[in-house]
């Protein structure tokens, strides 16, 4: 689908605000051009990524929501950690953590780099693994800077593809 296609298809919906997201989107080459389109028609942008791309050729007025992959993801390596360079306070910085030693590594993560001075930081559990409520306890009980967040699609639809 060409990008003028996909403004077509965005401006039917009817909607001010645009998440470009599902696997990863900048594996698309013309994502920074989709996502600079968007922007040019006056819609507000965010972006959803892994964080194992760059995010350097990602317009400035698109709102990045990038993950950081914890160790229980098996994904660590593919980390970009040059792209924390790109982040801005409108941004937002996603751990899903599964268990303990997750939320260890995270903790200890925000500290050594200062995650909450680029942006905001969200900690999620993985569903099935890391009940809530318990990350919640951590989070309070360690009085961290960040916020609390349900991967919303699962508890919607499950891990249901295409949803």
């Amino acid at each position: 689908m060409r990008v003028g296609d996909v403004l077509q298809k965005v401006a039917s919906q009817g909607c001010p605000t645009v998440c470009v997201t599902g696997g990863e989107p900048l594996a698309q080459k013309a994502c920074p051009d989709l996502l600079t389109a968007l922007c040019d028609a006056g819609y507000s942008v965010s972006l959803e990524t892994s964080g194992a791309l760059d995010v350097s050729t990602v317009d400035a007025r698109v709102s990045k929501i990038m993950d950081l992959k914890a160790p229980g993801s098996g994904e660590t390596e593919k980390n970009l950690w040059s792209n924390l360079e790109y982040l801005t306070p409108r941004d937002e910085l996603k751990l899903v953590l599964a268990s303990a030693d997750d939320y260890a590594w995270a903790v200890e993560l925000l500290k050594q780099r200062r995650l909450d001075q680029y942006c905001s930081v969200l900690f999620s559990p993985v569903q099935g693994q890391l009940h809530p409520g318990q990350l919640v306890e951590w989070i309070l009980r360690d009085r961290l800077p960040v916020r609390f967040q349900l991967q919303l699609h699962k508890v919607l639809w499950g891990n249901v593809a295409g949803r």
